[in-house]
């Protein structure tokens, strides 16, 4: 019976962009050698760079990072400010699930589960911007279906620990009301391992369903749906925890596109500090820097103030590494939530007028579980 992953609070570390693709060693490590060609085309062909930003926390998967390239063209006429694509990301999951069935093909042995491949994504239904034909379809069951055939027994039960742990009690609580498929759905296959399901796992709230010890490792790096990454918890992420965020608001100020509004200034501020266990490097100083940006003093503007605040409480809206404009390392940058940091120029220049940036900076936010709700 499939089972139900209840979405109980839970809280993870974070610091994770959207721009990032959870794939297992082995397939990056054959991408990276063998499979270098197909790694070239797709840089080539999609504008774009993959490169290792983050290994797992126990090992055996790794976070890939897709970059847009400094000149390049980007597919789909994005431009290099722009995050990447659903159909981008499914084109490089395409790519790395051929990697592996072409590893399949080379070790001749049948096929097993594997370690984590990719398993963030928004897979679409016409698959452009794929390299590789899209796999066959596999029947799916609706939620309502899934839960027709579930056990009422079932929706109670809990996930037992993996063999030689104990559950910890909040684990319990999380994973609450779920259960195992036994002998339904087999020709099934995990999409984050891409083999049979074993002990079949469903999110109850977005149906996915998954490799129990799939979903657990994946949760490990980021407690969201490998698929729609709907998250499940809360995020809280690695930001430094004695910053403060100012808000002053100029009525005489006007925004471009946003006629008859004042504006609302949102100034960050950190002081330098010194990185912690959650940070790149633990103990490695890092500088202090003032960000300040900009809103429409609007109903909407007001709306995405409110969940700015939120995700800021949950650090969320900065983390430390690389700057990606002045390349230095160990400093504090933006967190893949998107600020206007001017007030003219357009979205080029990070400012006004850009008409689709509250509802996409909204989308960013709950991506993040960061909602109105």
């Amino acid at each position: 019976m499939g089972s139900q992953v209840s979405s109980v609070a839970m809280s993870v570390r974070a610091g994770q962009g959207s721009d990032e693709v959870l794939v297992s060693q082995a397939v990056w490590d054959y991408l990276a050698a063998a499979g270098r060609p197909w790694l070239l085309e797709f840089q080539d062909k999609q504008g774009l760079s993959a490169g290792i930003v983050r290994r797992g926390e126990r090992g055996g998967c790794c976070a890939v990072r897709l970059r847009p390239i400094e000149g390049g063209a980007r597919a789909g006429g994005g431009t290099t400010g722009d995050p990447v694509s659903p159909a981008t990301r499914k084109a490089f999951i395409d790519l790395c699930r051929c990697a592996r069935k072409e590893m399949s093909k080379q070790e001749g042995a049948p096929k097993r589960k594997r370690s984590l491949l990719p398993c963030v994504g928004v897979v679409e239904a016409d698959g452009e911007g794929s390299l590789l034909p899209p796999p066959p379809p596999q029947p799916r069951r609706s939620q309502r279906q899934q839960l027709r055939c579930t056990k009422p027994a079932d929706l109670g039960s809990a996930l037992p620990p993996p063999v030689g742990q104990e559950a910890p009690p909040h684990q319990e609580a999380e994973l609450g009301a779920a259960s195992f498929a036994e002998g339904e759905d087999v020709g099934t296959s995990c999409s984050i391992c891409m083999g049979e399901m074993v002990e079949r796992t469903t999110l109850d709230r977005c149906g996915h369903a998954f490799c129990r010890s799939c979903l657990d490792r994946a949760f490990q790096v980021k407690r969201a749906c490998p698929v729609c990454r709907l998250v499940y918890g809360q995020l809280i992420g690695n930001q430094p925890a004695n910053g403060s965020m100012m808000v002053e608001r100029d009525p005489d100020m006007e925004l471009p596109g946003h006629e008859g509004y004042g504006c609302i200034c949102i100034i960050y501020s950190f002081p330098p500090g010194i990185q912690g266990q959650e940070h790149p490097n633990p103990g490695v100083r890092y500088p202090g820097t003032d960000r300040v940006a900009y809103l429409p003093d609007s109903p909407e503007g007001n709306r995405v103030l409110g969940l700015l605040r939120r995700a800021f409480e949950q650090r969320l809206i900065f983390t430390i590494g690389t700057s990606m404009t002045t390349g230095m390392h160990n400093v504090i940058t933006w967190n893949d939530i998107h600020h206007k940091t001017s007030i003219w120029g357009g979205p080029r220049c990070f400012g006004y007028p850009d008409p689709t940036y509250l509802v996409r900076v909204t989308e960013e936010l709950r991506e993040k579980g960061i909602t109105a709700d």
